[in-house]
């Protein structure tokens, strides 16, 4: 495999925060123009947990590869999600004018952030940063890629900016968190809902960043970020598999209603044996989608053979679908 040489970045989200990344441009700068005088880049959203673009190394190698190779720029970052818990720089001066030149001379000062703290409402503020770093750059095409916890990011983004600047989505191997934890404290509605009840009245007492007891669920979370995941009617449940095969009730507002409002060109795909899909099955959870999104025809399905929810080994394969579906 070609090994190319990105460039390691950094730009500010829309809330100021600081975040890396790694941007992968065409060799020849002059062919970064289709026929349509576009130019061309995919922006890449990370899951969560101990996620990180730095250690998913093959994915992100086959991505920048085939994606460059097709004439479109490839760009991942850490997401405020990134770890599960990080310190992060917030630039609090904004850019200013020296001599007439752009100067990002800030004033730095560090937020607690990570999978223990995010709320994934705020993933708009990572997506927005990113496209008008890329913008400022000369990009005019935005394609928004993501994985895991990074696809139900994009569903949560679409449906609050559903007037936004992406012009497609593929959305890879999107998970049932809510429907995960809920099996995780042992499926039992009652204390499901009384370990809700406790978050929120942390919450409300301002003590929403102390760390659920690990007698609870043994995942490192604050109480903020545990009810953002686990409420049933939150943002985050946007794939609740689980609740829609076991046909027990969490949820009083509908199912899979961020995903069912999308509108723009979306590519779904799964591994064959993802293995944090309904029965392990990336071919069940692509039929269930289907029913949901009947009649509609901005929607396509792919499931990769023989790929866990990493696509481990299918790296290369993914892309290429990915690569041909953009062409189209």
């Amino acid at each position: 495999m070609k090994q190319l040489r990105p460039q390691l970045t950094q730009f500010k989200t829309t809330d100021d925060l600081l975040l890396p990344g790694l941007l992968y441009e065409l060799e020849d700068k002059n062919d970064r123009s289709d026929s349509s005088g576009s130019k061309r880049v995919a922006i890449n959203l990370h899951g969560n947990g101990s996620a990180s673009v730095f250690y998913s190394v093959e994915r992100t190698q086959a991505f920048a590869e085939v994606l460059t190779k097709a004439g479109i720029s490839f760009f991942t970052f850490n997401n405020r999600g990134a770890h599960y818990i990080k310190k992060i720089n917030v630039a609090k001066d904004k850019t200013k004018q020296i001599q007439g030149k752009e100067s990002d001379n800030y004033q730095l000062q560090e937020v607690k952030l990570g999978t223990t703290f995010e709320i994934i409402k705020d993933c708009q503020f990572d997506i927005n940063g990113a496209v008008a770093f890329l913008k400022n750059k000369g990009y005019e095409e935005f394609y928004l890629i993501g994985h895991s916890t990074g696809a139900n990011k994009i569903c949560v983004y679409d449906f609050y900016q559903a007037q936004n600047e992406i012009d497609k989505y593929i959305l890879l191997g999107g998970g049932d968190d809510t429907g995960i934890f809920f099996e995780m404290m042992g499926g039992d509605k009652q204390q499901f809902f009384y370990n809700l009840d406790q978050a929120r009245q942390h919450i409300d007492e301002g003590r929403g960043k102390e760390l659920v007891l690990k007698e609870v669920i043994d995942y490192m979370l604050s109480y903020q970020s545990f009810f953002d995941i686990c409420y049933p009617d939150g943002d985050y449940n946007t794939f609740p598999f689980r609740e829609y095969l076991q046909e027990f009730k969490l949820s009083k507002k509908p199912l899979f209603r961020y995903f069912k409002k999308i509108k723009k060109p979306s590519l779904i795909i799964y591994g064959e044996n993802d293995e944090y899909t309904p029965e392990g099955s990336g071919k069940k959870a692509n039929q269930i989608l289907k029913k949901q999104i009947a009649g509609k025809t901005n929607f396509s399905f792919e499931v990769i053979k023989n790929a866990d929810h990493s696509f481990h080994g299918r790296e290369k394969e993914l892309v290429e679908i990915v690569a041909a579906w953009l062409a189209d």
